[in-house]
């Protein structure tokens, strides 16, 4: 059967073209008017417009290609299965719940506010984000060249890999779990608080009382720059470049840096004796 054709065409009123499937949609505009697309399947969107709220909700199998949500386009694709997104602008925040399979590449998300939430099995590359609160409640997420300005990305996420990325965000990874982040720069007060599995290769990171309350935090070949009050009743492993202004109170750790600034060890808070400091030059 051949695929339905749109082109050219300026659509409005609610629901458009509802439950829509196996379509080509092109060179269109969908405008004023709620639920365009609600329901769709087996559609493959370019050079298309979206004006309006709740565009792609409950929609499978859509791939989306050199295209804009305005920023009227609130909450857009939700509750979708398997979508691919390459080269769009996403002006309007709320985009993503409740989805899976997801494939962004080459996205740009200037109000990523409330964005990426309880979302699962996503592949992030060459995405822009500035907003709070990006990827909450999100799993098994791989993400490459991924650029947050933001604060608390990927609270409460679980299996998330981020290599060769930028993350500009207070708190972020809070409340996670099986995180890697390889090649990466962090800045933000706070990092990874109450997580655990949270793993860092090859970083540079800058965080106030960054890196406490975390089980089972490991490090390697990573800077930490004016990084205070570190480690706080954390589980560390960690192999550093460089040196630490502050650490305070690790429930247990094994370090070794270049230099370590002041260093507290309250015995009665913590078991001084299950934390271990080797300074290189000192072996």
């Amino acid at each position: 059967m051949a695929k339905t054709s749109i082109q050219g065409q300026y659509l409005t009123g609610e629901r458009a073209s509802f439950a829509l499937a196996d379509a080509h949609i092109t060179q269109s505009m969908f405008a004023k008017g709620e639920s365009p697309l609600k329901h769709g399947r087996g559609l493959n969107i370019d050079h298309t417009i979206f004006e309006w709220k709740y565009p792609l909700w409950y929609s499978q199998d859509v791939t989306l290609e050199d295209s804009a949500l305005l920023d009227t386009a609130r909450s857009g694709p939700w509750y979708v299965d398997t979508a691919t997104l390459k080269r769009v602008l996403i002006a309007a925040p709320k985009t993503f719940r409740y989805s899976k399979h997801l494939t962004l590449e080459d996205v740009d998300i200037p109000d990523a506010s409330e964005t990426l939430w309880w979302c699962d099995d996503v592949t992030l590359s060459r995405v822009s984000v500035r907003g709070d609160y990006f990827g909450m409640n999100s799993s098994h997420i791989k993400a490459n060249d991924l650029k947050i300005t933001g604060n608390y990305a990927f609270d409460s996420g679980h299996d998330i890999e981020i290599t060769n990325s930028k993350l500009l965000s207070k708190d972020a990874l809070w409340n996670c779990h099986d995180v890697v982040v390889r090649d990466s720069i962090l800045i933000g007060e706070y990092l990874g608080w109450n997580s655990r599995n949270l793993t860092f290769i090859d970083c540079i990171i800058e965080s106030l009382q960054g890196l406490c309350f975390i089980e089972n935090l490991v490090m390697r070949n990573c800077r930490l720059l004016n990084t205070t009050l570190a480690f706080e009743y954390s589980t560390v492993d960690a192999e550093l470049i460089g040196g630490i202004d502050s650490i305070i109170n690790p429930t247990s750790a094994r370090i070794t840096a270049d230099s370590i600034g002041d260093v507290t060890l309250d015995p009665t808070r913590i078991d001084p004796a299950a934390t271990i400091i080797t300074l290189r030059g000192n072996q």
